[in-house]
């Protein structure tokens, strides 16, 4: 069994510490998401041609408005700001596009806002006849150790590599004519679940819900794969355009999930019902995919090796998931050896935390559009 261990003699004082440490980490952690960039990507789309280089850069608001030091992001999606600003915008991402690799002239051809997605979009020119191979390492807002920027290059009309660029990522070269194979495929949408689901809280404190009741290894099992089964289900969908989910919909739901999760905990916590945590998994895993699709939906396919990209961005999913499971529980269990006392202590005090938590982001996200 994982959590049904043989408890030492229950120290109440130790309990109450516990759990009150437990209560105020789930807090500060929930304190410092709040303040989090919502969605920490830039996408450049490289496309080359016979006599010159066409492309777009999409940044998200909050990026664009530290840069500029404007104090409200969503000011720069109102047009007549962001015709004010255009021209430090410009100048700032081909210095950015130049120190990555990008270099030559670059014409701007068009900006427009991205209102749903809180993002502004800019097309450019570079008049130059693309070299026989392309150097690239390119991170457009290094301020946020978080950040990371998607590179997606079309040779001939065909999406042909695709890389990701972070803090500390090393430069990448593409050939002209080659196209990704399945290896660079999965070293690319790899890192980026693991990544993905790592800087997501409301996912990880969902997960963390799910564990606070402890149980056995199958329940913890069930747990964990019923999670995965219902988040692969509409991942896949969502990023494939089958089905898609309005991100105000989606966000308030997944802080929903928590609020439920927290709940639940409380009443199994006095005996009251059966315990559904699979089925809660399940079903809200079914939303929380929705959340996981926004990156790839952005960062867009590789056609040719669709059923690669979408399988490794899952696996880097479930392998960040699997390390926060085992660290939690393995922590929860070592904390119920020591006292019985404390692990009912942790369990009402992290259930209080997790739902205010879901509590707060729900209220932010329904009433402040956050």
């Amino acid at each position: 069994m994982f959590y049904r261990l043989p408890d030492s003699r229950p120290s109440a004082a130790w309990g109450k510490y516990a759990g009150r440490v437990l209560a105020a980490l789930v807090l500060l952690f929930c304190a410092a998401s709040a303040s989090a960039h919502p969605s920490p990507f830039s996408y450049v789309d490289v496309e080359l041609h016979d006599d010159a280089i066409h492309g777009r850069v999409t940044f998200h608001v909050i990026d664009g408005a530290h840069e500029l030091g404007i104090e409200e992001p969503d000011r720069l999606l109102d047009p007549a700001v962001l015709g004010a600003n255009r021209a430090q915008i410009e100048t700032l991402l081909a210095s950015r596009m130049a120190e990555g690799g990008l270099a030559g002239p670059v014409e701007w051809r068009g900006t427009a806002t991205k209102a749903a997605d809180d993002a502004v979009q800019l097309s450019f020119r570079i008049a130059r006849e693309p070299p026989p191979s392309l150097t690239l390492g390119m991170n457009l807002f290094p301020y946020d150790p978080q950040h990371q920027t998607f590179v997606n290059i079309y040779d001939g009309g065909k999406l042909s590599q695709q890389w990701i660029f972070g803090e500390g990522s090393k430069s990448r070269t593409f050939y002209r004519g080659t196209t990704a194979g399945a290896f660079a495929v999965m070293g690319t949408f790899i890192p980026s679940g693991v990544h993905h689901i790592l800087i997501g809280p409301d996912h990880l404190l969902f997960l963390f819900g799910l564990l606070l009741l402890g149980g056995g290894w199958r329940k913890l099992v069930a747990i964990v794969t019923a999670f995965t089964i219902g988040h692969s289900i509409t991942l896949s969908l969502a990023a494939l355009d089958i089905v898609n989910a309005p991100a105000y919909l989606v966000e308030p739901a997944i802080a929903l999930s928590i609020i439920v999760v927290g709940a639940d905990n409380l009443l199994q916590r006095k005996g009251n019902g059966r315990d559904l945590r699979p089925w809660v998994a399940g079903i809200f895993g079914l939303i929380h995919g929705f959340g996981f699709a926004s990156v790839l939906r952005e960062f867009g396919l590789p056609q040719e090796a669709l059923g690669w990209s979408l399988f490794s961005f899952n696996v880097g999913v479930e392998l960040g998931q699997l390390a926060v499971v085992l660290i939690v529980a393995s922590l929860l269990t070592v904390i119920r050896r020591r006292s019985a006392k404390a692990g009912q202590a942790i369990t009402l005090a992290g259930s209080i935390a997790v739902i205010l938590a879901g509590a707060y982001w729900f209220a932010e996200r329904v009433f402040w559009g956050g």
